[in-house]
């Protein structure tokens, strides 16, 4: 039997690109790792598509500790775009509704201290299985009405508001075309863009806000939909315009692949 070397049980810190599936992260550092094409190998820790930034790759017998990596905290830098909701909590959805109402940075940055302990609802576009059928697949077939999303708990150890920018219909529309652009399978990616055209395509002199503000927080913890409790909490709607996550436990988006 051939034994495995040191490197065969290592922790890789791989840099998932905007627009990739962790799948598709870690076929490409296995086309760039050859060695490890026949060798176990798994990802900790899911990022959406147009989520980006630092994925724990496990391989040899550090998959046998798969939990306790998935079970680490992580911080996250995103951008909370106002008065825009998505069924999917993201700019890759099916966009709805409008409300002009946006907080002001001194009453964000209020919520934002009230770090904690919580309830928090698993997004409708999720994995969390319910009946045995995954959220996201109830959600797909309508059939939201007919069951109830779990809660699990979570916590934020700390949160940051960075800064306010805005940006006008017309430039937030290219940019989401863009981002969807850079997705591959299937993920609704025409009809989306068909929507984000209709509802921005009336209203491209309109100016949007969006926030970036940056996160610690326990694992399950979901940034999307934390976009619908905070949004809640002011009366307004809003939505995920970008993700990156910085770090998992001690390790570091800097060391990525």
């Amino acid at each position: 039997m051939e034994k495995n070397s040191p490197r065969d049980n290592t922790i890789h810190l791989v840099y998932k690109e905007l627009g990739e599936t962790p799948n598709q992260a870690l076929l490409r550092f296995k086309n760039k790792n050859r060695e490890y094409n026949e060798k176990p190998i798994t990802y900790a820790g899911r990022l959406d598509p147009l989520a980006e930034g630092l994925l724990l790759v496990l391989s040899g017998e550090k998959i046998l500790e798969k939990d306790k990596y998935l079970n680490l905290p992580k911080c996250y830098t995103f951008d909370l775009l106002w008065g825009i909701e998505t069924d999917t909590l993201d700019v890759l959805g099916i966009s709805r509704g409008g409300n002009p109402n946006v907080p002001g940075e001194s009453e964000v940055l209020t919520v934002l201290k009230l770090s904690g302990i919580f309830e928090q609802s698993y997004p409708a576009y999720s994995s969390k299985a319910v009946a045995g059928k995954p959220l996201f697949m109830w959600a797909k077939e309508g059939k939201l009405g007919k069951i109830k999303i779990p809660k699990h708990q979570v916590e934020i150890f700390n949160a940051s508001f960075i800064s306010r920018r805005t940006v006008s219909g017309e430039e937030l529309l290219k940019d989401i075309i863009s981002k969807i652009s850079l997705v591959v399978g299937d993920f609704r990616q025409k009809e989306i863009i068909e929507k984000w055209k209709e509802v921005l395509g009336r209203k491209q002199e309109r100016e949007f806000i969006i926030d970036t503000i940056s996160m610690e927080v326990s694992s399950g913890f979901y940034v999307r939909q934390f976009a619908q409790d905070i949004a809640k909490i002011f009366g307004t709607i809003a939505t995920i315009f970008h993700i990156k996550r910085t770090k998992v436990g001690d390790f570091g988006i800097e060391n990525c692949l």
